[in-house]
């Protein structure tokens, strides 16, 4: 009876952690995530002292299940730095658990021969890597890759023929296919839909950034994709984009974040960069040397 009574209570407490867990990982906001990101890879791309990089990077690491920003690609960095400084970084439990989050990128990334002879030095070939991509692709949902598709090419398609009204159609069913998508299967991110569907190229943000154009739908959008922000699913930046076009095209006012191309010189940074850190971008000055490193490397 006492061994039953012991066992009774040592399930109870397993089940509870795994609860709190849960609940403590939904309950993350990404808004912080995002602007730690920025503050160390400020340390990393101006001060260079990747020693500290490396320690922060950590610390995050615990509290936050860990993105791949396609700009910064912090949990990869991290990583690399902490094989080349000989520290700690979980080795193949955190190799396998950077696979998914370059996993929609992978046609390019299996090219960079450093990453593979990275996993290939803990004991992982690219044999390895390609099943964990299988598995991954077979998690995509299949629903939501598809509804996502349909809407994606109607968007696409319509803007060749640029038609103003037939295309403002087609943003209204493509607002109405996105909010039942919200309601029913959650925002369409990388991890459920991927980049590609088969040889389609279909990010998401090119279809959100065209929602501003809707007035009608502009207060549901704000407000439902700012959640998907701060539950780490949607960029800050296609956000902002999309709230930036609103400002530019239907209140004819300056842009909130300068994330979209083509608006007015800025007026007032200080303003601009308090904005932007309020939904997890990085300043205007920092935003600008990442996109430089970026396409250095291209």
């Amino acid at each position: 009876m006492k061994k039953h009574i012991t066992d009774c209570f040592s399930f109870t407490l397993i089940i509870s952690f795994f609860l709190f867990s849960s609940c403590k990982n939904r309950n993350l906001n990404y808004i912080a995530y995002y602007n730690k990101v920025n503050e160390i890879d400020s340390i990393y791309r101006f001060q260079k002292d990747n020693l500290t990089v490396i320690k922060q990077y950590k610390k995050l690491f615990r509290k936050y299940p860990p993105k791949n920003n396609d700009r910064i690609q912090e949990f990869e960095t991290y990583i690399k730095l902490a094989d080349q400084y000989h520290k700690n970084f979980g080795k193949k439990k955190s190799l396998y658990k950077l696979i998914p989050l370059v996993a929609p990128y992978w046609q390019y990334k299996k090219e960079d021969s450093s990453f593979i002879q990275l996993y290939q030095k803990y004991g992982i070939d690219r044999q390895d890597i390609e099943q964990e991509i299988d598995q991954w692709r077979i998690r995509l949902n299949q629903k939501l890759v598809d509804s996502f598709t349909i809407a994606f090419k109607r968007d696409q398609n319509i803007r060749k023929k640029a038609d103003s009204s037939e295309v403002f159609k087609v943003d209204k069913k493509n607002a109405e296919l996105l909010k039942w998508m919200f309601e029913n299967e959650g925002f369409p991110d990388l991890q459920k839909i991927g980049l590609w569907n088969g040889s389609f190229f279909m990010p998401s943000g090119p279809l959100l950034l065209h929602m501003a154009d809707l007035d009608e739908y502009h207060q549901y959008f704000k407000t439902k994709i700012l959640e998907y922000v701060k539950s780490g699913e949607c960029p800050p930046r296609d956000y902002a984009a999309m709230i930036d076009r609103y400002y530019l095209h239907i209140l004819k006012k300056d842009p909130p974040y300068y994330i979209y191309v083509g608006q007015s010189d800025v007026q007032d940074s200080a303003k601009v960069n308090h904005n932007r850190k309020s939904i997890g971008l990085p300043s205007l000055k920092h935003g600008q040397a990442i996109t430089r490193d970026f396409f250095k490397k291209k």
